[in-house]
């Protein structure tokens, strides 16, 4: 195998390694979105249950009419 095949060979597996960075970061950032996301709901949906445990509208310990 010459020089110049092995330089070939390096040149496409770099454009590869290249590719899947690209790829892999676009997933990493696409996840961190999400987790953002998902962070707000549980934030809100924690500051729901506060509110209504404050109000007292939904005691925590007791079972509902249906039981």
């Amino acid at each position: 195998m010459s020089n110049e095949d092995r330089f070939v060979d390096i040149e496409i597996k770099l454009a590869h390694q290249e590719d899947l960075v690209e790829s892999l970061n676009q997933m990493v950032y696409q996840q961190s979105r999400r987790i953002d996301q998902l962070e707000a709901v549980v934030a809100g949906l924690a500051e729901h249950i506060r509110s209504n445990a404050q109000s007292g509208a939904m005691p925590l310990n007791e079972k509902p009419p249906h039981y």
